[in-house]
This record gives C-alpha cells, sequence and structure tokens, in this order.
C-alpha cells in the first residue's frame, strides 16, 4: 500500500509541513558559503597547510552535507520527542564542555575544542548553545505554582557555570552570545522591567569586574585593550587588514581570486569570511548576504507572532537572537567595531562544530515552524 511507503511518510510526515521558505533559506545560505570556500578560501587554506587543494572544500562540503542530514533529523521529530531528546543533548553537551579544561586542545592561546580518539576535533559549546536554548525556554515557561521569580534564579543558575567555562577557555565572544540569549528570554518571558534592569545591571558589572581583576582572564583584558589600542597587541593588527580587504574591493570587488586578504591571515575562510568575500565580490554582495539573513530572521518572527505556546515561541525567539547575535558579532569583528573573539558566520565560514550547530539550531526552528497539517 502507498500509504506504508517511505515516500508517503516523508512527504506528508515532514516536506508537507515544512516551511519551505525557511528551509530554501537555510539551504541557500550553506550553497553560498560551499560556493565562496571554493572561490575564495580553500585553496589558500589549503596551501597554508600543504594539503590537496581542494581538501578545505571537500571537508566543508561533507560537514554539510552531514549538516543537513541532522537538520532533517531534528525537524522531522515530533515535538515531544524534540524537548525530550534535546534536553538529554544539553546535560551529554554540557560534559563535554566541563572536559575542556582538563582534556582540551589549547590553540592560539584558547582551550576550546576536544579531540577523542573516536570523534574529530570539536568545539562543545557549538552543540551546548542550540539545547541550552531549548532548556531555558522550558525552565521560563513553566507553570508550576513557584514563585514566579525562581524560575529566572534557576536560569541564571544555569548560565553563570557556562559563562565561566567560556571565559575560562577564554571565549568572550561565545560568553556575550550565551549571556545576550539568556538575557532576552528572560525579556520576552514577561519580567518585570524594574527587575529585569536591576539583574541586568548587576550580572553585567560582575562579568565586567571578573574580567579585569582576575588573572585567569588576562587573554580577555588584552583583547579588549589592544581594541581601544590597537599598538599593544596584534588584534588591532588584525582587524586593519580586515579593513583594508573590505576597502580595496570596493563596491563591486576586485574580481573572483583576486584578493590578497586571504594570503595575510589565518583565519580567512572561519572568522574573517565576511572581509574576505567583500574585497574579491564587492559590498554589494555583503549587504546582499546581510538582507538574506534578515528574511530568514523575518520569517521565523512571523511564525512567532502567530505562536500560541509560549515554550515554543521562546525557543524561537533563542534561536534567533544565537543568529543574529552571531551574525552581529562578525561582521562587527571584520569592520573593527567590536575587539577580535574568533566568531564564525553562520552558515557560510568553515568549520565543522560550527556548521553541525547551526544545523541542529535550524532543523529545531524547522521542526517548531512546521504548517500544522494532516
Amino acid at each position: 500500500m502507498l500509504n506504508n511507503t517511505l515516500v508517503y511518510k516523508f512527504y506528508y510526515g515532514w516536506w508537507k509541513n515544512l516551511d519551505k521558505t525557511i528551509f530554501l533559506l537555510v539551504i541557500f545560505l550553506f550553497s553560498l558559503g560551499l560556493f565562496f570556500s571554493l572561490a575564495s578560501t580553500s585553496l589558500i587554506a589549503s596551501d597554508k597547510l600543504e594539503t590537496n587543494n581542494y581538501f578545505f572544500f571537500f571537508k566543508h562540503l561533507a560537514y554539510v552535507l552531514l549538516g543537513i542530514i541532522i537538520l532533517i533529523f531534528f525537524s522531522s521529530l515530533s515535538k515531544n520527542n524534540l524537548f525530550k531528546l534535546s534536553i538529554f543533548l544539553f546535560f551529554i553537551s554540557l560534559i563535554f564542555l566541563f572536559l575542556v579544561p582538563f582534556f582540551g586542545i589549547e590553540i592560539k592561546g584558547s582551550k576550546r575544542w576536544l579531540n577523542f580518539l573516536f570523534l574529530p576535533r570539536f568545539q562543545p559549546i557549538e552543540l551546548v548553545k542550540p539545547f541550552i536554548i531549548i532548556f531555558l525556554a522550558i525552565v521560563l515557561s513553566s507553570e508550576k505554582k513557584i514563585h514566579i521569580y525562581y524560575k529566572y534564579f534557576i536560569s541564571f543558575i544555569v548560565i553563570v557555570p557556562v559563562s565561566l567555562l567560556l571565559m575560562m577557555q577564554p571565549d568572550i565572544g561565545q560568553t556575550l552570545l550565551i549571556f545576550s540569549s539568556w538575557v532576552t528570554l528572560v525579556f520576552v518571558s514577561g519580567i518585570s522591567l524594574l527587575v529585569f534592569f536591576s539583574f541586568f545591571t548587576i550580572s553585567s558589572i560582575s562579568l565586567i569586574y571578573m574580567i579585569f581583576n582576575f588573572s585567569k582572564f588576562n587573554y580577555i583584558q588584552n583583547r579588549i585593550l589592544s581594541f581601544f589600542n590597537p599598538d599593544t597587541g596584534t588584534h588591532g593588527a588584525q582587524a586593519a587588514k580586515s579593513i583594508e580587504g573590505i576597502s580595496s574591493g570596493g563596491f563591486f570587488g576586485k574580481g573572483i581570486g583576486e584578493g590578497t586578504l586571504k594570503y595575510k591571515g589565518s583565519e580567512t575562510h572561519t572568522d574573517f569570511i565576511i572581509s574576505v568575500i567583500s574585497e574579491e565580490f564587492g559590498v554589494v554582495v555583503i549587504i546582499s548576504i546581510l538582507i538574506l539573513f534578515l528574511f530568514f530572521i523575518y520569517s521565523i518572527f512571523k511564525k512567532v507572532y502567530l505562536e500560541k505556546d509560549e515554550k515554543v515561541k521562546l525557543v524561537l525567539v533563542g534561536s534567533i537572537t544565537l543568529i543574529m547575535t552571531q551574525t552581529l558579532i562578525h561582521v562587527g569583528v571584520n569592520i573593527g567595531l567590536f575587539p577580535t573573539t574568533g566568531m564564525t558566520l553562520p552558515f557560510l565560514s568553515y568549520g565543522g562544530s560550527s556548521i553541525i550547530g547551526v544545523s541542529i539550531l535550524s532543523g529545531i526552528i524547522l521542526n517548531l515552524t512546521k504548517r500544522k497539517i494532516n
């Protein structure tokens, strides 16, 4: 019988109910990342490591294909199974994050990665991010008869150790990303404005105090200070090269393969991808990419506006905040507005952990924005 075929189940159980606009935007953004990887950055990255010319491109392609499989898996789950699995995976990924200070690999002064024999090197925070959003949404949307502020306190207790672990790595970019997502969720959940701003002020002051008064965070101090005084460190030089690349590309760019920025830095295929694209393809392409991101965010916001389930609404808002804030930080670093943080551009940058993380997040978004059609 047709009803029992895999094709029938796939179509009626997943594809028919899927928000095609959001799905196609995700696929298109991934495709753009692959195109720019092939056209501008992968050959240089491979040359620097003396590997096959297309090594990074094929590795990037493999991660994207794996990411799409993961996206389909998470988007095809029932809502209840999605939340149950996400809570389980949140605690698993949290254990990995706790292992980083003890077993992590240090690269360029930061210890952010794990490298187990049975797994490729990965960055645990990229797995934590999508699942912590779901965990926080469940806590903040709780309707149990407890004091209303207990759930905010519980969410704070969850955020503090994660933020501290990130600062110890050190990773100020991911710390700000997690912190801003939590602040947004707390605000959207309906907390009193007076309590919100009091809590936000105390948390921010505590964070700044820790950064500038504990020797463990000297690396973060140096990054911030070198941003305001480029002569005191190398991070200002990275930003200067990035700005120079964007300026030299102008509005329409130098042309494919004609850029020089990719030869001058070590992270041009990850943390400075937007500058490399701008130099070769022009500011017009960067503006077009940012418009795509805005349309992606707008498409999700339309669903948030119509959503009645508070938990689902918070997950979608948190997901939007993660993607939007990460994009803003990446672009801000590339144009010299923020200190160098080591932040990839969602969907477009090379990086296995980043691609898998954003694929999980996209799968969650697609799951919770599915049309209610049977």
